[in-house]
């Protein structure tokens, strides 16, 4: 996801989500996310989670890198990507954006990106343990 501080400059969300529990696991935010960040998020998230048997995602740059393909090989970890266009094939990240865009991106204007995280790690929280789910 893409949005932008007061002062005019772009910023980067990657979000991520279990689609089993449709917990929220992750929320990064900074100008730019590379593969080898997506890679540390994952492995971090992995030291208490595990690593997962699937990971689903669109064909953003940071996910077709060589590193990722290689990283995810050497976990025996499937990626799937979405075919360009079909967001519906990543269901519940794309409906866990839309509500995160409405609550967070479009109800706040950021300063800076440290205002951005705090506000998305409280709400992220809110989210897994307070916020009823549709599914439930």
């Amino acid at each position: 996801m893409r949005d932008r501080l007061e002062d005019g400059r772009s910023f980067r969300v990657l979000n991520i989500i279990d689609d089993f529990n449709r917990e929220a696991l992750w929320t990064e935010i900074d100008f730019s996310i590379t593969s080898l960040r997506v890679i540390r998020i994952l492995d971090m998230l992995a030291a208490y989670r595990g690593y997962p048997q699937r990971l689903r995602t669109d064909n953003g740059s940071e996910f077709i890198a060589n590193r990722i393909t290689q990283w995810t090989e050497e976990r025996h970890i499937t990626i799937d990507y979405i075919e360009p266009g079909k967001p519906a094939q990543n269901g519940y990240v794309e409906r866990f954006n839309r509500t995160y865009r409405e609550d967070v991106l479009d109800a706040f204007l950021f300063r800076s990106l440290v205002e951005a995280r705090l506000l998305s790690d409280k709400w992220r929280h809110r989210y897994n343990t307070e916020r009823p789910h549709d599914a439930l």
